[in-house]
């Protein structure tokens, strides 16, 4: 296994139900370490520049809309192999859908208002996490 660090992104939903300390017990309950935190208020076209990735399918609208609602908490994790581990944390995109013991079948309510996003490769969160960290936030943090 190797040591990575990979995005979080508390939702909208989740700010507004409270659960920014939940989240982040059971992220650090499963082995995962918590190395920068914060939380923004992304405006649309923060939002838009984010998930570019999506601009050409449906939902893209609804989505920059939902992101731009609230306050947000970024953070990267670290740990082995943690890209995968914090997905599997998440549980599957749609929370109706999500075992028990995952972040989604907590604190999700449906396929958009599901509480977190995570990145879901090495290269997606070599892009994600400098889009709300500076290269001076994260020194020192890059040993892995």
């Amino acid at each position: 296994m190797s040591t990575q660090q990979t995005l979080s992104i508390i939702k909208p939903d989740a700010v507004a139900k409270n659960a920014i300390g939940g989240v982040l017990h059971m992220i650090e309950s499963a082995g995962l370490r918590v190395v920068a935190t914060k939380m923004v208020a992304m405006s649309k076209f923060q939002a838009e520049g984010f998930y570019a990735v999506h601009s050409e399918r449906p939902f893209f609208g609804e989505l920059t809309d939902f992101m731009s609602s609230g306050c947000v908490v970024v953070s990267v994790l670290e740990g082995d192999n943690a890209i995968q581990r914090y997905r599997d944390l998440m549980g599957p995109t749609n929370s109706n859908e999500a075992p028990e013991g995952t972040i989604r079948a907590k604190y999700g309510t449906d396929i958009q208002a599901n509480a977190v996003h995570g990145s879901d490769s090495p290269e997606s969160a070599a892009t994600e996490i400098p889009f709300f960290f500076s290269a001076h936030e994260l020194r020192g943090l890059n040993h892995g």
